[in-house]
């Protein structure tokens, strides 16, 4: 009989042959599939959101990029504190089970059409009674990725020793699990949102968010312990009459609330101060997260921390920036990729008219296709000596991104004889740019794990996600730049809007190649910081 010995009884993480499954632990294949089946619920989602906004509940533009920047900062900022409160009380485990469960009842609630807009005078009518339930929805979502998130991701890395040679494989095979999900969602969720409603694409995603939750339950034996509270005791815990445990959830579901209304409000700007700019309640949200945890990294970096311990930390801060930049970049695939593909583009490919919600599942296809290699040389280039640093690769992930969108401008200067773009021009956009994700995101990701302070882990975990939160803001306010007035969705001037996205790709690959260049120039700083850390 097979057994998993936790961690306790193996401090250095050592694995038996009984415990590894392809020369990995199998804790990485239950996370793999846990995490596989809540992207498949989290993009089949996302692959239809924008355009169910503008075409059935009649968003402009700016307002459709307004509520995709909302909800996709906040998804990416409550794991600062979902990392936290697992960190510090919950355990990982009990963290990514109570996260799963939120998910399941958001995605059902995502399944609720209501009655389409109507336009009555140039102003459109919608089923508020539907939009506050899917408001409610899009707040269960969020507060279920903050707790799931952080907390599975840092269980990946807990699963290697500390340098272990396997952990860029490791991680890069757990990011293959992710965009298996993400590859599948667009093409079935899409699908049936487009061709026979809305309800049955959303529907689907919450079906996939069920099955990640089972398998993560049924999984669990192969943690070695590393998701369980670090203090029982402390979780137990009376306070007022209910455990901290209890007042965690309960807490939660009372945060459900706020973020319920902070969804719903991001087109609403408001000054707390009449020197400060006027900024939406989401915004100030995000600047109060940011202010409070990194005021508390940086003292704990000049009280708590060697010297060798504060460059390493100061290192792993500079890829979160980067990791902001380059999704700045990324999250667009979402909101003006998907409205250049739906109107500007011959979406016609294997004898097949593409939606634009299913032309999403291309960025995770490619890096399915390319995991193999990258997870072959990293290795392979590491026994010659010639693995490059992590700042080497973030620079190599920042280039292509802004090689990608060189070659949306490519194709907004070579339209077809009907006026329209080719779509193959979107099939070599996402091979590039995902040629430079997996070039930084998922060592990121290891260098989150490795770089850390081991107590303080989770919390710098949540302090990647609050970049990629930022990075969620970024890309809405660059593809607003794009704006375009329409009719449910329907453009009716194709060579202005082509003009139009071509000046937002011109200037995001101006981010992408300037960001590069000014780490090209910091790489040999950063990887004589990192103090050896591979």
């Amino acid at each position: 009989m097979n057994q998993t010995v936790t961690a306790p009884n193996r401090p250095d993480n050592t694995l038996s042959s009984s415990d590894e499954f392809m020369g990995h632990p199998k804790g990485l294949f239950v996370c793999f599939f846990t995490e596989m089946w809540e992207r498949f619920s989290f993009y089949g989602m996302k692959a239809l959101l924008l355009l169910y906004l503008i075409k059935y509940h009649l968003f402009t533009d700016e307002h459709g990029y307004n509520l995709l920047g909302a909800y996709g900062a906040l998804v990416y900022a409550i794991p600062v504190i979902g990392g936290l409160l697992a960190d510090r009380y919950l355990g990982m485990r009990k963290a990514v089970i109570f996260g799963a469960v939120l998910l399941v009842l958001g995605h059902i609630g995502m399944a609720f059409e209501g009655h389409q807009a109507t336009m009555v005078n140039g102003v459109a009518e919608r089923d508020e009674f539907a939009l506050q339930i899917f408001y409610f929805s899009l707040a269960l979502i969020i507060m279920g990725v903050g707790f799931l998130k952080p907390s599975i991701s840092t269980i990946v890395g807990k699963l290697y020793p500390d340098n272990d040679p396997r952990r860029d494989s490791g991680f890069t095979i757990f990011y293959a699990g992710i965009n298996l999900g993400a590859t599948l969602a667009p093409l079935i969720c899409a699908y049936l949102g487009e061709t026979y409603g809305w309800g049955w694409g959303f529907g689907l995603a919450g079906v996939g968010m069920v099955g990640g939750l089972l398998v993560f339950i049924f999984g669990q034996k192969h943690l070695q312990g590393h998701g369980e509270p670090p203090c029982e005791k402390k979780l137990r815990a009376k306070k007022a009459g209910l455990s901290i445990e209890h007042w965690i959830y309960l807490g939660a579901c009372g945060g459900l609330f706020i973020i319920w209304g902070l969804v719903q409000t991001h087109s609403v700007v408001v000054s707390l101060i009449s020197l400060l700019p006027s900024v939406s309640p989401v915004i100030w949200v995000l600047h109060s997260i940011a202010l409070v945890l990194f005021g508390g990294i940086f003292w704990f970096l000049f009280t708590q921390c060697d010297r060798i311990e504060r460059q390493q930390m100061t290192v792993l801060l500079l890829f979160i920036l980067a990791g902001l930049l380059f999704f700045g970049l990324y999250e667009q695939t979402y909101s003006s990729w998907v409205a250049f593909s739906d109107r500007v583009m011959d979406r016609h490919m294997f004898g097949f008219e593409w939606g634009a919600g299913q032309l999403t599942f291309m960025g995770a296809f490619f890096i399915l296709v390319l995991t193999p290699f990258y997870a072959w040389l990293w290795p392979t280039l590491s026994r010659i000596n010639m693995n490059p640093s992590k700042p080497l690769k973030m620079v190599f992930g920042l280039c292509f991104a802004g090689l990608s969108f060189l070659v949306l401008v490519w194709a907004t200067q070579n339209p077809n004889e009907q006026g329209l773009v080719s779509i193959w021009y979107l099939v070599l956009a996402y091979f590039v740019l995902e040629l430079g994700e997996l070039c930084l995101s998922p060592i990121c990701l290891s260098a989150v794990t490795q770089l850390s302070v081991k107590r303080v882990m989770g919390v710098m975990m949540g302090a990647w996600f609050l970049g990629t939160s930022y990075a969620e803001i970024l890309a809405a306010e660059l593809s607003k730049l794009s704006a375009i007035n329409t009719h449910g969705g329907t453009v009716s001037n194709v060579a202005e809007a082509l003009s139009k996205y071509q000046d937002l790709f011109i200037l995001s690959a101006e981010l992408g190649f300037g960001a590069a260049i000014v780490y090209f120039f910091l790489s040999p700083f950063l990887k004589r910081m990192m103090h050896g850390v591979n």
